[in-house]
């Protein structure tokens, strides 16, 4: 049934694009204390765990869940797109692909996934369980869903300075933004997430190697990543730990990228280091696109006009700027702080960017908690809205099978994506209000190192 209604789909979608042709004790202040302490430190390390077995137990409810959205739905635009893709990769060369679809702007590792799960799921096997394409295209993503909050757990228990309220983690392990992009959406989104989070973790490890493995990975799955390449070489840098992260992130990315960069880099260069994303359906370029100006009118990532062009060019030297300034002046910080320097530049790049499609939402949802778990409910608040209603709108209402965004339905959704958006431009007011007076750490126009971050 599955495979009839993913044909029949694919036959509509051809009219849209062609892809598819412990916390540390104060001991000094302790260690008189004997006996009470330790009863304390065992209470309160039980309380820990459980409330660690009540994260993980909510993760797990909305692991199951994923699994069940994904296995009887199709998903969106881009479980079908990505289904053209991979019949295309099983009949042409990773080359052919790029060269005759400007649509396919992802990393080799994703294509190969691709061509595999393609094969899979025409099985005959994998057919009679009812295991379709678009769930196995999903499973990575719920996956990494969950080990994402095993990885933040850890984290707060390793790190007296990252402590994450459980509430928080509480809500970040069962928040409807993963529920329906991992569960529904049908995209390589969330696992790129848990690599870049990972890649951090092991900066406050001391670990450059792994680190450098990590961030390797997540460029693979989006190019995005490349963005925060600044911070943790600035981070790596004064602690003389730069060639071992560098060693490891090079070779696995040589390795990984070998196929074009060898063989049809140009091709390569043009399909995924320089996609920018949809021109007007979220911040600036929306509300540039209101004014009703025809020359912002195109809703598209190419063949645009020229003034968009250069709004397009302005917008993304801001963000790079931004990401290089705050990792320059925020070289000196470690533990939280740290992370917290990735969440700015997430921030920066939500703020200013070009595009942003609506499973990019699930992108810097971890930065932010570890931040402001208040700015990152707020956040979950807010993309939940926004998302409802774009998947409802384009599934034409509950229950969601398959939800297709075509331009007659794209101004009912449009409008909500200003929802997040204001919510990201009010918390980053309210932080930088609530720590700038009288600081060098939020003074603009300025580069010099922070050393301690309050």
């Amino acid at each position: 049934m599955h495979r009839l209604q993913l044909n029949l789909v694919v036959t509509n979608v051809r009219k849209i694009a062609w892809p598819l042709s412990f916390v540390a004790s104060p001991t000094g202040f302790t260690r008189g204390l004997g006996k009470k302490t330790n009863l304390d430190d065992r209470s309160s390390s039980r309380t820990g765990d459980l409330n660690s077995v009540i994260v993980i137990g909510l993760a797990l409810i909305a692991l199951t869940l994923k699994l069940a959205i994904a296995y009887n739905t199709i998903g969106t635009n881009d479980a079908v797109i990505f289904y053209g893709f991979a019949k295309v990769l099983s009949q042409h060369s990773l080359e052919w692909t790029y060269q005759h679809s400007i649509y396919f702007n992802h990393p080799p590792l994703t294509a190969y996934y691709l061509r595999t799960i393609f094969w899979i799921s025409e099985q005959g096997w994998c057919q009679q369980i009812g295991v379709h394409f678009p769930f196995l295209l999903r499973l990575p993503g719920i996956i990494a869903d969950f080990v994402l909050v095993l990885v933040l757990i850890r984290m707060s228990k390793l790190h007296c300075d990252l402590r994450i309220p459980r509430w928080a983690l509480a809500l970040f392990a069962l928040n409807p933004v993963s529920l329906m992009i991992s569960g529904f959406h049908g995209n390589t989104d969330p696992v790129m997430a848990l690599f870049l989070v990972c890649a951090g973790f092991m900066c406050l490890q001391g670990r450059p190697a792994i680190c450098g493995l990590f961030l390797a990975l997540s460029c693979q799955i989006k190019i995005v990543p490349i963005l925060f390449l600044p911070a943790f070489v600035f981070f790596w840098l004064p602690q003389r730990k730069i060639r071992a992260f560098l060693l490891s992130l090079v070779s696995l990315s040589a390795v990984l990228w070998s196929e074009p960069l060898l063989k049809f880099p140009a091709l390569f260069f043009k399909n995924v280091m320089s996609y920018g994303s949809y021109w007007g359906i979220w911040g600036v370029t929306y509300c540039l696109r209101l004014t009703g100006l025809r020359e912002f009118s195109k809703v598209s990532f190419f063949d645009l006009a020229p003034a968009q062009i250069v709004v397009i060019v302005i917008l993304k030297i801001v963000i790079v700027a931004a990401a290089l300034v705050i990792a320059w002046r925020r070289r000196q910080l470690r533990g939280r702080a740290f992370i917290n320097s990735l969440a700015y530049t997430w921030i920066a790049f939500f703020l200013f960017s070009p595009g942003v499609c609506a499973q990019y939402l699930i992108w810097l949802l971890p930065f932010v908690l570890v931040l402001s778990p208040a700015l990152c409910s707020y956040l979950v608040l807010g993309s939940s809205v926004f998302l409802f209603a774009f998947y409802n709108i384009t599934a034409g209402g509950l229950p969601w099978s398959v939800a297709i965004s075509t331009d007659d339905v794209r101004e009912l959704w449009a409008p909500w994506s200003l929802l997040p958006w204001s919510i990201l431009i009010a918390g980053t007011i309210v932080i930088w209000r609530k720590t700038a007076r009288g600081k060098a750490a939020f003074r603009f126009f300025t580069f010099e190192a922070l050393r301690a971050e309050n």
